[in-house]
């Protein structure tokens, strides 16, 4: 997990799962890091519909994943991967998705959970105004969009990014989550000047500023 102190939530799962609590340890996951999963996603698909279909299909995917966590990072990090693996998904499925697997049970605190916290969050999400310098993000590649939310709006660092965009299956081992973690930190800067040099023309920045 880096070497860092996990966080209270963190141990709280850690917790529950070493008991064999699954159930528990997902309901608590879900409620501590839902909001901002499903963030991510309305920023990632830029609809509604689209954001809560695929927030229910990456908690399934937590859900019935959890037995098979291998806590080789935080829950955090592998909690991003399994929902951006989710987007992904759905993005390549033109008939809009195809249930395969077993729904989260109807009723279950963890369903009731997950539709708490999608009615939360875009309560929570219609109340702020979009900004401009938002809208000129919005302009760049998905690719930078994607690596500038989960960089600058949800604090993910370098290793936790790399895991999270990591296309397999596996995690990463040390030797290419440190180049892939490299690679992501010349293509972050990369964006961000892109964005920059944006924001100069809209005159939100003056010329010596260093950050979007």
């Amino acid at each position: 997990m880096g070497g860092s102190e996990p966080s209270e939530l963190e141990r709280e799962i850690r917790q529950r799962f070493d008991v064999g609590d699954l159930a528990g340890a997902a309901t608590i996951a879900l409620r501590g890091y839902g909001p901002e999963l499903f963030g991510f996603l309305m920023a990632f698909h830029r609809d509604e519909t689209m954001a809560s279909e695929v927030f229910s299909e990456a908690s399934e995917r937590i859900w019935r994943g959890l037995p098979r966590f291998a806590w080789q990072s935080s829950f955090r990090t592998w909690a991003y991967a399994v929902t951006r693996r989710a987007a992904l998904v759905y993005q390549r499925d033109t008939r809009r998705r195809v249930r395969r697997q077993p729904q989260l049970p109807q009723g279950s605190e963890l369903s009731v959970v997950a539709a708490q916290i999608r009615s939360a969050t875009l309560e929570h999400l219609k109340t702020e105004n979009k900004t401009r310098a938002a809208a000129l993000r919005e302009t760049l590649p998905r690719e930078d969009q994607e690596l500038l939310i989960l960089r600058i709006d949800k604090g993910l660092a370098w290793n936790e990014l790399a895991q999270v965009l990591h296309e397999g299956e596996e995690p990463l081992d040390d030797a290419s989550l440190r180049r892939e973690a490299a690679r992501l930190r010349k293509r972050f800067q990369l964006a961000k000047e892109k964005l920059l040099e944006l924001a100069r023309r809209e005159g939100l920045v003056r010329a010596r500023d260093a950050e979007p």
